[in-house]
């Protein structure tokens, strides 16, 4: 019998994935909605587990908003919500019900992975989702980045954090955020 102890699989050693989760996931027989986010944008797949490997049916990132005009951040709370509405729309022919998958993040009350969750829900596809974390209505609105904007012009700040995208949409994000919602609905909802 050898003493030396079975090391633990590289992905699980570098932190990348929990086997016990994972397994918990494969054995539901859903396809998984995978949430990420990165330093520039949200990223939302929907894959199917097959024996053999995953088979991804569909990525969407937030930079896909720009086709329906978004002109704010990638990576806000109202971007999330889009992208996972997106992705939701045009997979819906594919998928009627999917498992919440957020890897090794931590999930928090009202994060940007929630609403990205919450918009893929409201796209039509059953999803469980406690209500209690996902995040309230004027948040999903970004209402919290119109007002931070305002404060920070009222107080003659200079707006480094909105400098690479079109200021004068925070002055009213909420407007914007419903066009292109509306307008992301009447692309998708005929397909």
């Amino acid at each position: 019998m050898s003493l030396l102890k079975r090391m633990p699989p590289k992905r699980r050693r570098l932190g990348l994935t929990d086997y016990r989760k994972r397994l918990k996931f494969v054995k539901s027989g859903l396809p998984r909605l995978v949430v990420r986010k990165t330093n520039k944008q949200i990223i939302v797949q929907v894959v199917r587990s097959k024996l053999g490997g995953d088979e991804t049916l569909l990525t969407v990132t937030s930079k896909k908003l720009r086709e329906y005009g978004w002109k704010a951040s990638l990576k806000n709370t109202p971007a999330a919500y889009l992208t996972g509405l997106l992705a939701g729309l045009l997979v819906k022919d594919k998928v009627k019900k999917a498992i919440l998958d957020i890897g090794l993040q931590t999930p928090s009350r009202g994060s940007r992975i929630f609403a990205a969750a919450l918009g893929f829900k409201d796209a039509g596809i059953g999803i469980s989702l406690e209500e209690e974390i996902l995040p309230d209505e004027d948040r999903i609105l970004g209402k919290h980045v119109s007002g931070y904007y305002k404060t920070i012009r009222e107080s003659g700040s200079q707006t480094i954090q909105f400098s690479k995208s079109d200021e004068s949409v925070y002055v009213n994000l909420e407007k914007h955020f419903e066009e292109v919602k509306n307008k992301i609905i009447a692309e998708l909802s005929g397909k």
